[in-house]
This record gives structure tokens, C-alpha cells and sequence, in this order.
């Protein structure tokens, strides 16, 4: 069954069993379990502070830079960066992510492809976060022929391999189960570009409209024939507590899993999370995106219990079509969002998810005078129009060589709060 063919050191074994009993012991805290407290709330629209959290698209060696690991083989190396990533957040961070005393394992899944291979165009010196250019390898109309429906398939036995091997490591310690679904976002304009080319869907709005509704229906089917597939083959997990729901928040909900799902099964799609989102038609109308995009987009949110809408577009330009989401709850507020339309709009229903500018923290100069305003302004805002507030200082690529700046920056969103909320 074991096709990993992990090599198990006793080293590592010690070294990976002592960072997670450093990991359950602050899950057991009481501490953990009031901030748990406060998820629920937060999800539910109770009045409180806004919660704070910090993720980083650089690695959190950034924070950490001295940091290495100790374990010896690469699965156990794997093991002691999640194990860290949550220690960092605790200990040295002090944001607002909570600790479960559970490691997550993801099925072993191979989506397939479409028919065609897509590619970039990278300059020679760009390396892995440089510019590059989306070649398209699709020609609409005729393009639409060359598209085929993906096959799944799923290795079981690596993932039951790997649970029983990380369950003899973490015995007594964390709990070790399925907890990963294999996608970021449902969001369908990044694949369809991948496919055409960004100017060439935007072109295909005027001179190709049938053939690109033609290519966002195909692309709707492929992804909800995935998931349900998922659904069938029993291989969604839940993503109801401390699990990456939308762009940066958690997912801590008591609305989900649905009351008639039956104690002990597995997951349905309408069970879970999911994120939605359009950042590459920031540059288009929302006339178009209303007709291009959101009624694709609106059909696989009614296969989710909760959506997650948004991640960088500014999202109160399309907002009048946006709010007819299916199962929305939680709305991405970025830097480039009217932050005051948007928290009209919120209110208390949906949950305002703001996304602070990452240059506060990755410039040269470290501004905590703008910082502070910054803050200010947002939960002044936020406080008005009483909404249930998450900042999420994310995209963090560089901290312009001060690991302690996402420290500094948790610690003036808690000063500005105490002054906003008294919290």
C-alpha cells in the first residue's frame, strides 16, 4: 500500500514530534479557543473588532530568514515548514490565525488536460515571479474544436500512505486526515486567458461574442464536471474551520456543512466553501463582465454552500451585479476598491475583507504614521456602517530586508483598533 517509499529517520521523527507538541500545545489553549470563538463570530456578523491577519507570496522565510530546517529527508522537511508556518503566526507574527490540532493531507488528484498545452513567454532573466507573456494557443472560433473534456483520476493509495505514515509520526500529538481541495479559485477568466490571450478575450467581446460564450460555457462545465466528480468519487474535504477560504480569509462557519448531510460522510460541493473571482477583466466594463463572466461564474457558486468573492479587482464597479451572487458571504475590498461604497453595501450581511496596500510593508521606508491612517481610515469606515471586518495584509512579495515589519504592522492594526473599536 505505502507507495511513498518515505524514508522514516528517527531524527526527524523527534524533531517533527516535538514542534507539533509545541503546535497542540497553543491549539489547547485557552487562548486558541477564543479566538476560535471569534472566527464564529466574525463569520456570523456579531459585533467585535476586526480580525487581523498576515500572509505572505514570498515565503514566510521573509519573516524568518534565518530559519532551516532541521529534518533531514524532503517529506519531513515538508512537514516541519507547515509545522513552523503555524508556529511563526503564533509566536512571532501575532496575527489573528488560528492553530487546529490537525495536519491536512490532499488527495493525490491529476486533472488532465484540455487538448492543448498552454504556454508563457518568459524573458531569460525573469525568474519565477518575473513578467511573462501569455502566448495563446486558441484562435477563436475554430479554436472551440480543438477542446476536450479532462479525465480525473486519483492515486487513493499515495494519500492513504501518506495518512498512515504521518499518523504513526504525530501519534498522541495531531490528528492526521484528508483536508485539502485541490484548487486556489473556481474563477474561470484565468484559464480562458491561458487559452486566448488577455487582449484577444477582451477583442472576442466585440467581434467573437458567440464563439467566447462558446469558451466560458465549455470551461463552466469542465470545472463543475470536476467537482462533482470530486463529490462522487467522495473526495471533497471540508474547509469549514481553520482551512484557506477566498483570498486570505478563513473559513470558520457553523452554516456549513448543511444540516441533512448525514453524520460522518464525506463532503458535498454544497457543503463547502469556494472563491470566485475576475481579476484579469479589471480592464473591461461591468456591462461585459455581466455578460461574459458572471453568469458563468454564478453557475458553479450554486454548487457551493459559501462563496468568497474577489481577490485584487476593485470590485464596487460591478458591484450592482456582483450582489446577485448565489451564496455569497465574504467580499474582497482591495486597494483599489471604494472602500466606503463597499462597506454601505456589506453592511452586516456579507463580511468586508480588506486588503490593505502591500507597499505599507515592502517599500523602502516604513511608514508608521501612513500606516496608521491607513488602518484608521478602514475601520473608521468599517465602524459606521457596522461591518463584520477581516484586513488581510497579503501579496507580500519582499519586506525590503526587515523580517520584523509584518510583526510591526500587526502590532499598529491592534493599536489602531483599541483607539477604533476599544479592542
Amino acid at each position: 500500500m505505502n507507495k511513498l517509499h518515505w524514508n522514516i529517520l528517527p531524527s526527524d521523527v523527534a524533531i517533527l514530534r516535538e514542534m507539533a507538541s509545541r503546535v497542540r500545545h497553543i491549539a489547547d489553549s485557552d487562548a486558541n479557543r477564543a479566538l476560535i470563538d471569534l472566527w464564529y463570530a466574525h463569520d456570523e456578523g456579531r459585533e467585535h473588532r476586526p480580525l487581523i491577519l498576515t500572509e505572505t507570496d514570498g515565503g514566510l522565510n521573509m519573516v524568518a530568514p534565518d530559519w532551516k530546517p532541521r529534518c533531514q529527508e524532503p517529506w519531513a522537511q515538508g512537514q516541519e515548514w507547515g509545522l513552523f508556518a503555524n508556529l511563526l503566526h503564533h509566536e512571532i507574527i501575532g496575527d489573528d490565525f488560528p492553530i487546529e490540532p490537525f495536519v491536512g493531507v490532499g488527495w493525490a488528484i491529476d486533472r488532465g488536460t484540455l487538448g492543448v498545452e498552454t504556454h508563457l513567454t518568459q524573458p531569460d532573466a525573469g525568474g519565477p515571479r518575473g513578467a511573462y507573456h501569455i502566448d495563446a494557443v486558441l484562435t477563436l472560433p475554430e479554436g472551440l474544436d480543438k477542446l476536450r473534456r479532462r479525465q480525473f483520476r486519483v492515486d487513493r493509495d499515495q494519500t492513504f500512505a501518506a495518512i498512515e505514515i504521518l499518523s504513526d509520526v504525530y501519534d498522541g500529538l495531531l490528528g492526521v486526515r484528508p483536508r485539502q481541495n485541490p484548487w486556489w479559485t473556481l474563477g474561470l477568466t484565468q484559464e480562458a486567458i491561458m487559452l486566448v490571450g488577455l487582449e484577444n478575450m477582451m477583442v472576442y467581446m466585440y467581434d467573437q461574442p458567440e464563439a467566447l460564450h462558446g469558451l466560458m460555457a465549455f470551461l463552466r462545465d469542465d470545472y463543475i464536471a470536476f467537482v462533482k466528480w470530486m463529490e462522487r468519487e467522495g473526495l471533497l474535504t471540508f474547509n469549514n474551520a481553520n482551512d484557506y477560504c477566498g483570498s486570505g480569509s478563513r473559513g470558520y462557519t457553523r452554516s456549513l456543512p448543511q444540516r441533512d448531510l448525514p453524520a460522518g460522510a464525506t463532503p458535498r460541493t454544497r457543503d463547502l466553501w469556494t472563491l470566485l473571482e475576475s481579476q484579469e477583466t479589471v480592464g473591461v466594463g461591468p456591462t461585459q463582465y455581466g455578460e461574459f463572466i458572471f453568469p458563468y461564474e454564478a453557475a458553479i457558486a450554486r454548487q457551493f454552500g459559501r462563496v468568497y468573492y474577489g481577490c485584487c479587482e476593485p470590485v464596487h464597479t460591478r458591484w450592482d451585479i456582483l450582489k446577485t451572487m448565489p451564496n455569497l458571504r465574504r467580499v474582497s475590498v482591495s486597494p483599489w476598491s471604494d472602500e466606503d461604497f463597499m462597506a454601505a453595501a456589506l453592511g452586516r450581511t456579507l463580511v468586508y475583507s480588506r486588503k490593505p496596500k502591500p507597499t505599507m510593508v515592502s517599500t523602502e521606508r516604513f511608514d508608521e504614521d501612513a500606516i496608521r491612517q491607513d488602518l484608521r481610515t478602514t475601520m473608521n469606515i468599517t465602524r459606521r456602517h457596522g461591518c463584520s471586518t477581516e484586513i488581510v495584509m497579503k501579496d507580500v512579495h519582499t519586506l525590503h530586508g526587515e523580517p520584523n515589519r509584518l510583526t510591526r504592522w500587526t502590532r499598529l492594526a491592534r493599536e489602531v483598533s483599541r483607539d477604533v473599536y476599544g479592542e
